[in-house]
């Protein structure tokens, strides 16, 4: 009788595991056209509240050492988070007609083509609104200057994951 508590358990425990590591790898594979306008959030997050230049400083520096914080974490993670979302996209492929296939590379296409409209759109509006927060040098656990772009740095091909401010 113990045992087989004992497997339930287990049971239970991998099902929790599996089921958030196949929930944050969801929430960043749906989410993540919303990399780009990270500065842009901020302000708009900023002028929201009325922030102070002061503030804004302080607050660059919390959310860049808590997405640092969270990059330390993630990196031993990541491989094989996309290993997994690379398999379940084979395998959904897989149960998917070929016309189906080429259905959702077509969609897959048009929203692409339309983030990246979205991004040339929002960057011409910013214009040098933003030319002040572009400059800021990002720093992570006290370093060199990070570098500037979609993402938290260490990965250049990395989009944010998710809308919350922290990124």
């Amino acid at each position: 009788m113990q045992r087989s508590k004992q497997q339930a358990l287990m049971f239970l425990l991998g099902a929790v595991l599996v089921g958030g590591v196949l929930g944050f790898s969801a929430d960043r594979v749906m989410s993540a056209n919303k990399g780009p306008r990270t500065l842009e959030r901020r302000g708009s997050f900023y002028d929201e509240f009325g922030i102070t230049d002061d503030q804004r400083r302080k607050l660059d520096s919390i959310f860049d050492e808590t997405n640092c914080k969270i990059d330390v974490l993630m990196n031993p993670v990541r491989p094989s988070l996309d290993s997994v979302k690379a398999q379940g996209r084979r395998d959904w492929l897989a149960a998917m007609t070929a016309e189906q296939r080429t259905a959702l590379a077509a969609r897959e296409a048009r929203m692409k083509a339309r983030r990246d409209s979205l991004d040339k759109a929002h960057a011409s509006e910013r214009g040098n609104k933003d030319a002040r927060a572009d400059e800021r040098p990002r720093r992570c656990g006290g370093g060199g200057p990070r570098p500037m772009g979609p993402g938290p740095g260490p990965r250049p091909d990395f989009r944010s994951p998710s809308g919350s401010f922290f990124r």
